[in-house]
């Protein structure tokens, strides 16, 4: 029963500690298809970037200014115990 205790306080203490950072962070980097559309067209990459948005002009066929894809921090792990 203590091993249980100290595994759950160290999960607990885990997803605090990564509360406390960012809880998603956010890349660009994606394959093409994967894209969502952020801009217009005409868009500059200043004015992709200065929305929260990706720019990436080298890849035709699909946007070039488009949202970031969400990654998640927290990674799961289990209790050696």
């Amino acid at each position: 029963m203590e091993h249980k205790v100290i595994c759950v306080l160290a999960v607990v203490l885990m997803l605090a500690f990564s509360s406390l950072a960012q809880a998603q962070e956010e890349t660009c980097t994606m394959a093409p298809r994967e894209r969502k559309n952020c801009g217009f067209p005409g868009v500059t990459a200043q004015q992709c970037t200065e929305k929260g948005c990706c720019f990436d002009d080298s890849v035709r066929g699909f946007p070039w200014c488009f949202y970031p894809q969400a990654v998640e921090n927290i990674q799961e792990e289990e209790c050696p115990f």
